[in-house]
């Protein structure tokens, strides 16, 4: 760098002539002075140092300033950001004269500004640096490894100059989009920066906004080169957005596969969307995606055997769709044997009770214990297996039910207590159990309004009324919206045949006294004919409290759906209710630890909220303890996250992590004091802010060379972009001015000088 050196002044007429005045009479003065003396020396030499101390001063009357000025000897630098984020796989780029159907990708669009070559006319004057940003798989968004495809950088001459940057990485598997980091940091990596060539889709997500960036960088004279690649519109395309596979399912019993798929196109069409599995099996369904919009909906899988599967699901590519690379999705799932713990309850062994209690024993998959209180018996009545003696005696025998059922029971002598209603609440808010509410003619349940079950009871009602309302005449359901779409009341394969099916269910002749549904609760079915001034009355209800689920039956009639088709809808509605209320609890379990997360099928960058259950060696909750889960993702990388305990005597833990990568998660829930171990995996939904397929912004990188007074330039006009950059003033000099004339060393300097001279007068006796 050399560095030139000068002296200048900001003087002025009048300044000029004062000062000159001021030495003049000065010398004059001191002339005189001098001769009075007979020309002492001493006195020569002090009328001197007056004669030095007024010149000075005259001169700093003058402004003077010293300035050395800066200039690089090295080559100015270009640098050239390629935006190498998902969202530039989008294949949407079409030449001025081509067809959809021959639509590059974005990536592809800018591959020359990628290519060294391409700059050799411009290095004779400039040193050209080529950094992507925003790769997938990084941790920053300064640059990219180098395995991505326009990672290249400029070798020999960059480093010979320094000018090479440290390149940070880019964000992590799952991130956006940051064009503000790499603008904003430019200048401080990269000495000698004369401008920026940007090409992007402008598709930011994530940082601050770019402008911000653009503005420090006008200040320092940096203009920002634009190239913005992309459809400013989304061309024909069917992209599935998401496959939402539940994290387990049960050998022999239908899983239910939602999917959501994203049409760009501008009509209707049906297609046939097909699931296979990694051991061969195949589903296929007919779906009518929308035009310009979302489309919900699911497939049913029923596996054959327990194991770890692979679901894959494809939609066939549209005659006029550009690309089928975003029709396809796969995901985990784990299919295991179950065997759910269900606690019935019930005063008298009426109807209801006698069919649900068939249709629980003979599931397969429910292991049922059944309590019939029979008020007026001196004890419990019972006939088989499935009966207990009493209702299990604390929370290390209550804890094991996955499901408890309360028929038409309150608190007496002879039934439940308040404590065991306690007890029942605490499993459903801190161990992921289901309890559902069945009411009936005697309205003994409506006693339990007046204990700690109040606060789970999905309704309200009605007191005046405890033994609810009977009818000669059959009463029906009517879905609602919520309850059509609902997995409790699928009770056959397609929405328009269950909307069939319950049509022609038999009805009821009792309902419960109910007023209305609570804040925060699902109405899944209403009567198709009574109302109040609530609006019409719910009876299928269900909410969420704590980690468990409640639901509400408010008729006795379920079990006549048995009418002419045995159990085909009775023992199906039971069993999706029980599995329902279950899954969380069972996501993963072993012998003295559960764990269960929320949501179930997280997305990136979503926080998953952890729960587990912990026994200690006899069973019992665990009440204080270091209970540790270490989430491993995909990448490798390892998180511990630290369980704090919700309570003492439910030994429930909970904590939180942020997904930050798709893919599978490893779980190993540890506890310290115990030495148990439990395994579990979670699947985490892909690029759900990053992704192909959405428009470009052309607009941002248009404010971004606007507000640095750059320019806008097409990516195939590279030979303009390179002219562009050709006409670029040389960079200014940095210029640094010592302004002498306020300078503190000067004023210093002055004051000393008037000091030496009065000293020196006292010593040739003049005061």
């Amino acid at each position: 760098m050399s560095v030139t050196r000068s002296l200048t002044f900001l003087w002025t007429p009048w300044t000029l002539g004062l000062s000159a005045a001021a030495i003049l009479a000065t010398a004059v003065y001191s002339f005189i002075a001098w001769r009075r003396v007979g020309f002492r020396l001493s006195m020569g030499l002090l009328e001197l140092l007056r004669l030095s101390i007024v010149a000075i001063a005259a001169l700093l009357l003058n402004q003077p300033e010293w300035i050395e000025e800066f200039r690089p000897e090295e080559k100015p630098t270009i640098a050239v950001m390629l935006d190498a984020s998902p969202s530039m796989e989008t294949r949407d780029v079409v030449a001025p004269d081509g067809k959809a159907s021959s639509a590059t990708t974005r990536n592809q669009a800018i591959a020359t500004l990628a290519d060294p070559a391409s700059w050799n006319k411009l290095r004779e004057r400039m040193t050209v640096l080529i950094q992507p940003f925003s790769a997938p798989g990084q941790t920053g968004s300064g640059g990219a490894p180098a395995s991505a495809p326009v990672a290249r950088a400029e070798g020999s001459a960059a480093k010979a100059q320094g000018t090479n940057a440290p390149a940070s990485p880019g964000p992590a598997a799952g991130r956006g989009t940051d064009l503000y980091e790499p603008l904003a940091r430019a200048p401080e990596r990269i000495s000698n920066l004369r401008g920026i060539v940007l090409a992007s889709d402008g598709d930011w997500n994530e940082g601050p906004p770019p402008v911000q960036a653009a503005a420090r960088l006008r200040i320092k004279g940096v203009p920002v080169i634009a190239v913005p690649v992309g459809s400013r519109t989304r061309l024909p395309d069917v992209d599935l957005l998401s496959l939402d596979v539940p994290t387990f399912g049960i050998a022999g019993k239908s899983v239910r596969v939602p999917f959501t798929v994203d049409s760009s196109l501008p009509r209707d069409y049906a297609t046939t969307v097909t699931l296979k599995t990694s051991d061969g099996d195949q589903v296929t369904k007919e779906v009518r995606i929308a035009a310009m919009g979302r489309t919900s909906d699911y497939l049913l899988w029923k596996p054959k055997a327990v194991g770890d599967y692979t679901v894959n699901l494809t939609i066939p590519r549209h005659p006029d769709e550009i690309s089928d690379e975003n029709n396809k999705l796969a995901a985990p799932i784990a299919i295991r044997e179950e065997k759910l713990r269900v606690l019935l309850v019930e005063s008298y062994p009426r109807w209801e009770y006698r069919y649900l209690r068939n249709a629980l024993s003979r599931d397969p998959g429910v292991e049922l214990s059944c309590l019939l209180f029979h008020p007026g018996l001196s004890k419990p009545g019972g006939g088989n297996k499935d009966y207990i003696k009493q209702f299990p005696g604390g929370l290390d025998e209550l804890q094991k039910f996955d499901v408890v059922f309360l028929g038409d029971v309150g608190i007496d002598d002879n039934q439940l207590t308040t404590e065991q209603c306690r007890l029942i609440k605490g499993i459903v808010e801190h161990q992921a159990s289901g309890l559902v509410f069945m009411p009936g003619i005697q309205g003994r349940e409506l006693s339990l309004m007046d204990t700690e079950l109040a606060d789970l009871c999905p309704v309200v009602l009605d007191p005046a009324q405890p033994g609810g309302w009977g009818s000669r005449t059959p009463n029906h359901f009517e879905l609602t919206e919520t309850g059509r779409r609902s997995l409790l009341t699928k009770l056959a394969d397609t929405e328009d045949e269950n909307s069939e099916v319950w049509e022609g269910l038999p009805g009821f002749q009792w309902y419960a006294p109910v007023l209305r549904a609570k804040a925060g609760t699902e109405i899944l079915a209403v009567h198709k004919d009574q109302s109040n001034d609530y609006g019409r009355l719910p009876l299928l209800v269900t909410r969420t409290y704590g980690a468990g689920k409640v639901l509400f039956m408010g008729t006795d009639g379920a079990w006549r759906w048995r009418k002419g088709v045995e159990d085909k809808y009775h023992y199906r509605f039971w069993g999706q209710v029980v599995r329902w209320m279950a899954y969380q609890r069972n996501m993963a379990r072993g012998e003295t630890m559960r764990l269960y997360y929320v949501p179930d099928q997280p997305r990136l960058n979503q926080t998953v909220a952890l729960h587990a259950n912990v026994m200690d060696k006899g069973g019992e909750p665990l009440h204080r303890g270091e209970v540790t889960a270490r989430i491993t993702a995909p990448s490798g990388r390892s998180e511990l996250v630290r369980m704090t305990t919700a309570g003492d005597e439910w030994g429930e833990f909970n904590g939180r992590y942020t997904a930050e990568e798709s893919g599978s998660h490893k779980v190993t829930l540890f506890c310290k004091e115990t030495g148990a171990s439990l395994e579990a995996t979670f699947y985490v939904q892909g690029a759900a802010v990053e992704r192909p397929g959405k428009p470009a912004r052309p607009e941002v990188l248009e404010e971004l060379a606007r507000v640095t007074d750059g320019k806008v330039i097409d990516a195939s006009k590279l030979e303009q972009v390179i002219r562009s950059l050709s006409e670029l003033p040389d960079p200014a000099p940095s210029i640094r001015r010592i302004p002498l004339w306020s300078h503190p060393v000067v004023g210093a300097s002055l004051i000393t000088l008037l000091g030496v001279f009065w000293v020196g007068r006292k010593v040739i006796g003049l005061v």
